[in-house]
């Protein structure tokens, strides 16, 4: 997996640092170059500037929802300019799942999640 994914940019979104830390060290033996976002208009932010390939996405955070995240960066973009979404949520909720695949995401994980069918999720994606 090493460096296997050079080239490639991923934007990490959530608002609990411990997962946000995971994740960061979970990928970074991939080569991709990683920048992080802990609420959601930070993440409007980066996305717009950082011009991300994958991000993996919280669904409830302070400031803007990972629903109006995914929303606000997906306007006005073809759809193979958007980045590639992996949804992350404690919420359980069966609703939300269907609305944020609506929406385009391509991978929708429960927390707790396991990391390596993260690592896994993402590495399949930007492959």
């Amino acid at each position: 997996m090493a460096g296997k994914l050079e080239g490639k940019k991923i934007l990490l979104v959530d608002d609990d640092q411990d997962i946000l830390a995971s994740l960061q060290m979970a990928l970074a033996d991939t080569g991709a170059t990683i920048q992080t976002a802990s609420d959601g208009n930070t993440a409007v932010e980066m996305a717009q500037t950082f011009q991300p390939d994958l991000m993996v996405l919280d669904l409830m955070m302070p400031k803007r929802s990972g629903f109006l995240v995914l929303d606000t960066i997906k306007k006005g973009k073809k759809k193979g300019d958007a980045p590639r979404v992996i949804m992350i949520t404690g919420n359980t909720g069966m609703r939300h799942r269907a609305y944020a695949e609506s929406l385009g995401v391509s991978k929708y994980f429960n927390k707790p999640f396991r990391m390596d069918r993260m690592v896994e999720s993402v590495m399949g994606l930007l492959s």
